[in-house]
Parts: structure tokens; sequence; C-alpha cells
């Protein structure tokens, strides 16, 4: 085996560009991910745009742990510190100034996720109470009918992120599932107008009865 001579230095280590550790030249450190701050009440939409955005930049593991840090003489150690810095300064840019700097002397960006997460997900039932309330609230009025049903499918999903699903194997699931969307429906129908009062009885007589989309669909025609 042909040994190595004294001028011959170690081949450089590096990562593929598929890899967690790598970054795009178009990463840079004041790039701004998602369009609003976070600002406490909004925790569980931004924290989702947060979620959505890092997955596509391959660095959802940096706040959920996955991703781990090197340790002792570990060549991907450098590669990792430099990704943890960059997603922390993605936050930082994600975040109202008032929050930033409670954050910013964090270490990892795991600390810091989770330093929000704690602070401001507690009140999630406030705000699951105040979903709740604006969906039994919500009427069409002077609203087209597609409208009205954005701004209902927008407080659906919200409530959605916050629910945890039943965890079995049997057809409970399935049952669980056709009850929110039988429920979704009724709350749609309960405040259009009384002018798809014809419509409205029409859909109901259904059965089973259409999933929101379908009775949208429905109801448009």
């Amino acid at each position: 085996m042909e040994e190595a001579t004294p001028n011959q230095t170690p081949k450089e280590f590096s990562v593929s560009p598929s890899d967690a550790l790598s970054l795009h030249p178009s990463n840079h450190p004041g790039l701004i991910l998602i369009a609003k701050l976070l600002e406490g009440d909004n925790y569980g939409q931004w924290s989702r745009s947060m979620k959505i955005a890092l997955s596509a930049k391959n660095k959802l593991g940096f706040i959920d742990g996955t991703i781990k840090m090197p340790t002792g003489e570990d060549p991907r150690l450098p590669f990792w510190t430099r990704c943890n810095h960059m997603v922390l300064s993605w936050i930082l840019n994600s975040v109202h100034i008032n929050i930033s700097g409670s954050v910013i002397y964090a270490e990892t960006t795991m600390d810091v996720w989770n330093d929000l997460h704690d602070r401001f997900s507690q009140g999630n039932d406030t705000r699951i109470y105040q979903i709740r309330q604006e969906i039994s609230e919500l009427r069409q009025g002077l609203e087209s009918v597609s409208i009205y049903y954005t701004k209902l499918k927008v407080l659906w999903d919200e409530l959605s992120s916050y629910r945890t699903p039943p965890c079995c194997t049997c057809g409970g699931m399935k049952h669980f599932s056709d009850e929110l969307e039988k429920e979704k429906v009724m709350q749609f129908l309960m405040g259009l107008n009384d002018s798809f009062v014809a419509i409205r009885g029409s859909i109901l007589m259904m059965n089973p009865l259409p999933d929101t989309r379908k009775t949208h669909a429905l109801i448009l025609q």
C-alpha cells in the first residue's frame, strides 16, 4: 500500500448538495422565510409557516432535534455550526423585534424553537376557544359564497393544527374524520344567507352528506 508523503494533506471534507448540512448559494442570514412575524398571539400559524419553509430548505431537523450537533473531531461540526447559525438567523428575522432580543443569545436553533414554543403555545386553549367562537358566529352576510367559504376554511385548518387525531388501527379513525367533515358541512350551511334555503335543504337530504368541497360546489351551481 502506498504511504502518504510528508507533503500530503488530508482530503478536505465536504457534504453533498442534498445533505441537510449543505447550504445553497442563495441562502444568506438576511433571508426572510415567511411574510408575517411572530407577535405572540399568532404562534400557531407562525410555527406552521416556519416548519413548511424550513422543510423546503431541508433544515427542519435543526428545530426538532433530528439533526444533532456532531461532537469531538467530527469533520461535520463546522458545517453543522454554519447551518445552525443560518437557521437561527432566519428565525430571528421572522419574529417581532421585542421577541428576538430575548432569544438572540441562545446557542442552538432548537433552544430558540423550544423557548418560543413554551412561551407562546401555552395559550392554545384560549386560541381554540376563539376559533370555535369565530366559526359559530361567522355568517355569509354581504360576502360572496366563495369568500365566506374561504374564511371558514382558514379557521378549520387552524383549528385542525391544534387537534391531535386519535391513533388506532381500527375503523375509528375514519369515523372520526367523517364526523369532523359532517360538522364542517353543517357549519358552512348554517352561515349561508336565506336565499340558499332551498339548495341547503336539498343537500341536507342527501345520504351520505357530501364533503365541504362538494357542498361548496353545489351551492355555487
